[in-house]
């Protein structure tokens, strides 16, 4: 989008002033995009318990979250394979007609995330007790940082191009860059999986086929500029 706005004459108050000439300003947008491959692997593990005693039903929670956190620690590394808990709750639940508590129900969390996607994936064959709820890809900040710094000097160029094109169009020598915003933009996906996806028997220790694809990486520049007679300096 691009639209021109004519500031009109400013008429000093008292004699004998200059009156400044007319100026026209543009505003425009460009950007880039690089494709990067993800880099970082990132699998949420979850299970759910429910019975009549809330001690039971915590109690069997923990277990089953203990016994994932020990083989997930087996393989954590800072930045390689970071592991964390994620929710852990116990609620009532209610007879329909009622409306008293006739049991409980409960739910653990863990998550498994970093850069060693054959540690993580390998990983998901050895956690028993916990079932894969969520498997996605992301960029790690190095990836997509570096990803921007290729591609923001791409996207002021076609800023300027742009810039000087237009001055063309209508009828101007060159331009001088104004107030100008620089942006980068990068989404993450976590895709939901089946929701039982427990391995038993010989395919316990049978990694998770996972597949990292590409991220869009886009820089945005966006400002205006101000249109010159005069041709703009390269």
């Amino acid at each position: 989008m691009r639209s021109l706005i004519l500031l009109p004459a400013l008429v000093l108050a008292g004699a004998a002033h200059a009156v400044e000439p007319p100026r026209e300003r543009l505003s425009l947008s460009a950007s880039a995009t690089a494709e990067v491959t993800r880099d970082v692997l990132g699998v949420s593990f979850s299970t759910s318990r429910e019975g009549v005693d809330p001690t039971a039903v915590q109690a069997a929670l923990k277990q089953a979250l203990d016994a994932a956190l020990a083989e997930a620690r087996k393989l954590a590394k800072p930045g390689q394979v970071d592991v964390q808990t994620g929710g852990f709750s116990l609620y009532p639940r209610h007879d329909p007609k009622t409306g008293k508590i006739n049991g409980w129900q409960g739910s653990a969390e863990l998550q498994v995330e970093g850069r060693d996607t054959a540690a993580i994936a390998q990983l998901t064959g050895r956690i028993s007790t916990l079932s894969i709820s969520r498997v996605g890809y992301s960029l790690s900040r190095e990836a997509r940082e570096k990803a921007e710094a290729d591609i923001t000097a791409q996207a002021i160029a076609r800023y300027r191009a742009k810039a000087a094109d237009y001055a063309r169009q209508f009828g101007y020598g060159g331009y001088v860059v104004g107030e100008v915003s620089i942006a980068g933009d990068e989404g993450q996906v976590m895709r939901p999986m089946m929701a039982e996806m427990r391995m038993k028997g010989a395919m316990a220790d049978a990694a998770l086929p996972t597949e990292a694809g590409k991220a869009s990486v886009t820089v945005n520049v966006s400002g205006s500029v101000q249109l010159t007679r005069e041709s703009s300096p390269r």
